[in-house]
């Protein structure tokens, strides 16, 4: 891996075509700009984890069993995500259905 240092406004040079502009660095966060030809992939890479991750998830679900293997639908998967196990509450002034 190739580690540099670049100020703001400086630029980074990858083959003939692709150039990285530092952009802002503010605190621990730095803003980048990158510019390519169309038909080359830039992808931050936790979306693209997360992604593949969602489309593992899902391909599980719709095989039968669900990421614990429990094989529950999606609205009782979140539902336990979010920690409201008891279904089965009602709120008094809660319309029923």
């Amino acid at each position: 891996m190739l580690v540099l240092t670049r100020k703001v406004g400086e630029r980074i040079l990858v083959g003939d075509d692709i150039v990285i502009t530092v952009l802002d660095s503010r605190g621990d966060g730095v803003r980048i700009g990158i510019d390519a030809p169309r038909g080359v992939k830039i992808q931050r890479e936790e979306v693209v984890r997360a992604v593949t991750e969602a489309n593992a998830e899902a391909a599980a679900a719709a095989a039968g069993g669900g990421p614990d293997g429990s094989g529950d639908d999606a609205e009782a998967r979140l539902r336990r995500a979010l920690g409201d196990l008891d279904q089965s509450r009602e709120t008094p002034d809660a319309p029923s259905r």
